[in-house]
């Protein structure tokens, strides 16, 4: 009783604590124990809040700051959104008037992590893919300093209300109404430099929005510049996030917050003018400064516009010489293969700078990171091989001259590279349901059906029958494993990574003389001599086939006795009449049981430890695709090939000796000892 007591006073305690969050503030400049910046977002001269800009001059950037605590907008009792006021003073300083970017937006948002955002038009609020997606739940306020026919953007200094996107559902001119009738209007110019207050004001009884501009130190006008009647209930969930974003493009701007005063259910607080940060690139600095040193521009402008002059003309001498000095060298594979070849500063902007928040994983060949090409807006992935991997130039030359030339539905696509230096980076189609092993290990949350992932094995192993029998060359992977399997959009299986490939011409033999591959995925005769083949691509595919069936990895340390391995695992079960115990239990009984039993047969044959009785992906296609007659011939003849293991024959064994009949008494791992006693 008394600890029933206890959690009750304990969650009592906790409302009250989640009651006690102030919905009416107001903040001269940044405070740290209330405000978080996100993103490129400072703390800027004198406490002001510095979105983007400032002395590092960096293009293509955005920044955030939220109200650190989540606000709650609904009435809890009827669903409707509360009355709610915010104002604030903002200033965007641009260093070309003629060319400026890109604005600020105040947000209402369910979340302080925009991590799907971009820079310039997008305002880092939203990206090509979550524009206009009803289940972003983002009401801004933008002030847009330019003009983009993307979004339909009716000038480059306006004012809009969007929702959900980036094409406002009402906008106008910047300015205000002034005047005893409140009919004249006076245009604001929002990159000027100088401060400017806004409002937004939201009437839960009118269900309308009102956002009101005038220049700071102006009272605020009776009328509003935009004003929009809509209930936002739908929208605005019961708990959300108030704060600001701006973005810059290809020209400098600074976006300053400056002051900003919230309030629910009642009327802001008004600035005290005094209290305010002082801008020191404002627009009155700027006249000022200009009259206390306007006689000295005189005097220099001559000896500028001369200094000018020869900065030019150097400045194209040096160009000219440092394409001469650095101009790259095309080698002959590359005029060979050919794909396209990427300008490093596309790359660099298409990930913003590589940054970690952009790294979909990393491997021993590198990191790879999700990127958007700037121009054409496509979503890309790309793997910028590290220095000290132990291969490099090897393995990027090899997923180049092999990858660029592959055309199957089932293949990651190569869309092109770069080198730059030392560093070497490959592009390929972006994955957005990245790689298999998330839904297999890595998030438990996440599951496959049967059907999916019959679907993704029959997709690998039509890939591997291109690699190994259509294409001009055979090409043996080397490294066949569920996290080198990606997922499209569509939940596609694609063979990825080729760093550790090799290929040679139909009827030859491929020379290796280093081991490769993954631990748990290495063929036996390969960890003997060395020297891979597509039957040790065939090991490897076995033990995929496993790990997509029982959802489980190859090896498994901590496991119980006789589970550590999980082809033996497997192929005990198998030999105790309880084959489809191996199945995932996350898929409970939702499976079809004879092609649950035909892939975990297929898996036992590629696995076998004798390369000879593995099979071609020519039949192993034909085995997914329900050849009758082929499982039939090979249950015929099992028992043949057993008698021929243990009597050591040494001929090869053909693909319909294997494992698939459970007459067989003989255990993986029995048949396995006695195969190396005969000395195979």
């Amino acid at each position: 009783m008394s600890q029933l007591i206890l959690v009750f006073f304990l969650l009592l305690h906790l409302s009250h604590a989640s009651s006690d969050v102030p919905d009416d503030f107001i903040f001269y400049g940044y405070n740290k124990s209330s405000m978080e910046l996100g993103d490129e977002a400072k703390v800027g001269p004198n406490g002001l809040i510095q979105l983007t800009g400032g002395e590092d001059g960096r293009l293509q950037q955005f920044g955030h700051v939220f109200y650190s605590h989540p606000l709650q907008f609904k009435n809890s009792s009827t669903g409707s959104v509360l009355s709610f006021s915010t104002s604030f003073v903002f200033a965007i300083i641009s260093q070309n008037q003629n060319s400026r970017g890109h604005g600020i937006a105040f947000v209402i948002s369910p979340t302080k992590d925009l991590f799907r955002a971009l820079p310039s038009d997008y305002l880092g609020l939203f990206d090509r893919s979550s524009d206009g997606d009803p289940s972003n739940h983002i009401v801004a306020i933008e002030m847009d300093t330019v003009k983009s026919q993307e979004f339909s953007d009716i000038d480059d200094n306006h004012v809009g209300i969007d929702i959900n996107g980036l094409k406002s559902v009402s906008s106008t001119t910047a300015g205000y109404y002034t005047g005893r009738k409140s009919t004249l209007f006076r245009n604001l110019d929002l990159a000027k430099g100088d401060p400017i207050q806004v409002w937004v004001d939201y009437s839960g009884l009118r269900k309308q929005l009102n956002v009101t501009l005038a220049p700071l130190r102006t009272p605020k006008p009776l009328r509003p510049l935009l004003s929009l009647t809509r209930d936002l209930s739908h929208l605005i969930l019961q708990s959300m996030y108030v704060g600001f974003s701006s973005s810059t493009g290809s020209s400098e701007s600074t976006h300053d917050i400056i002051a900003w005063s919230f309030k629910m259910n009642g009327e802001v607080q008004p600035f005290e003018i005094k209290k305010l940060p002082k801008i020191r690139t404002d627009g009155h600095g700027k006249r000022d400064q200009r009259r206390q040193t306007s006689e000295a521009l005189v005097v220099l402008l001559s000896v500028a516009a001369t200094i000018f002059a020869l900065a030019i003309i150097l400045a194209i001498v040096l160009i000219l010489r440092r394409n001469i000095q650095f101009r790259e060298v095309v080698e002959d594979w590359e005029i060979q293969y050919g794909p396209h070849r990427f300008k490093y500063r596309d790359l660099f902007v298409a990930t913003k700078g590589f940054k970690d928040r952009e790294l979909l994983g990393r491997g021993g060949f590198g990191q790879v990171y999700r990127g958007v090409l700037p121009k054409t807006k496509i979503p890309v992935a790309v793997k910028r091989i590290s220095h000290d991997s132990r291969q490099g130039l090897r393995e990027f030359v090899a997923e180049i001259a092999t990858i660029g030339r592959l055309r199957h539905p089932n293949l990651v696509r190569l869309l092109g590279y770069c080198r730059r230096k030392g560093e070497l980076l490959l592009v390929y189609d972006f994955m957005p349901n990245g790689s298999l092993n998330k839904f297999l290990f890595d998030q438990p949350e996440l599951t496959l059906d049967w059907a999916q992932r019959f679907k993704i094995i029959k997709d690998v192993a039509s890939s591997l029958f291109y690699l190994h029998h259509e294409w001009v060359q055979v090409v043996v992977h080397r490294d066949i494993k569920a996290s080198n399997v990606l997922l499209d959009s569509e939940m596609n299986g694609r063979l990825g990574d080729f760093g550790l490939a090799k290929w040679y011409d139909h009827g030859a033999t491929l020379q290796t003389s280093y081991l490769a591959g993954t631990p748990g995925y290495i063929a036996p005769e390969l960890a003997r001599t060395g020297k891979a083949s597509t039957s040790s691509d065939l090991f490897a595919f076995g033990t995929f086939l496993l790990e997509v069936v029982c959802g489980r990895r190859p090896v498994e340390p901590g496991a119980e006795p006789g589970e550590v391995l999980l082809v033996d695992w497997v192929a005990d079960c198998w030999d105790r009449g309880a084959l489809l115990e191996t199945v995932d239990p996350k898929l409970g009984m939702d499976y079809v049981a004879e092609e649950a039993e035909l892939v975990l047969k297929l898996a036992l044959l590629c696995s076998h430890p004798v390369a000879g009785a593995r099979p071609s992906m020519l039949c192993v296609v034909q085995l997914l695709e329900g050849d009758a007659s082929l499982v039939e011939e090979l249950n015929a003849n099992v028992l043949g090939m057993a008698e021929q293991q243990m009597a050591g024959s040494h001929e090869k064994v053909s693909l319909s000796a294997s494992y698939l009949s459970q007459k067989d008494s003989v255990s993986s791992l029995t048949m396995t000892e006695e195969l190396i006693a005969d000395g195979r």
